[in-house]
């Protein structure tokens, strides 16, 4: 299963429209969110997959974003996702709280830990956990986006 990984929209439609016709074009059957959507129009844009997001430290009203989310079949995890998808254990979050960061990427118990907040592309291994930043579609040069194929836990970062 290839999944598709975004993070720190920042309401900016136009970036996430290019992203979404990007996932599209790249066959993913998911989509995780990092974090800082800040808008309700960009979770609603998601709807073409069944999309798992989390808040960032600058989605201000969670309320409305959550109902949001929800509203279109998708599913909101707050702060933190601990997801299995595909056999694969997953953590997702934006990465502002820096002890729970360390945690789940230290912890040895995820298999792919998906994060934001950065604004940076970066995938790395820290014992059996791949880490994964998929980048930053606004403020970030280039923007980016991430897609893994969960069978061999291959990622890769695409520039928009």
């Amino acid at each position: 299963m290839r999944i598709g990984v975004v993070s720190d929209t920042h309401a900016h439609v136009a970036n996430t429209q290019a992203a979404i016709n990007l996932l599209e074009s790249l066959a993913v059957e998911r989509v995780l969110h990092c974090g800082d959507v800040c808008s309700t129009v960009v979770a609603k844009l998601f709807i073409s997959w069944p999309t798992d997001f989390v808040f960032g430290n600058c989605d201000y009203d969670r309320e409305e974003l959550a109902d949001a989310i929800s509203s279109v079949g998708q599913t909101c995890h707050a702060v933190f996702g601990d997801l299995e998808i595909a056999g694969r254990r997953i953590a997702l979050l934006h990465s502002d709280d820096h002890r729970k960061f360390l945690e789940v990427t230290q912890g040895g118990i995820y298999d792919l830990v998906c994060y934001g907040h950065t604004h940076v592309a970066k995938i790395e291994q820290i014992g059996p956990t791949l880490v994964l930043n998929p980048g930053a579609l606004y403020r970030a040069n280039p923007h980016s986006l991430a897609v893994v194929d969960l069978e061999t836990m291959v990622a890769e970062i695409i520039n928009l």
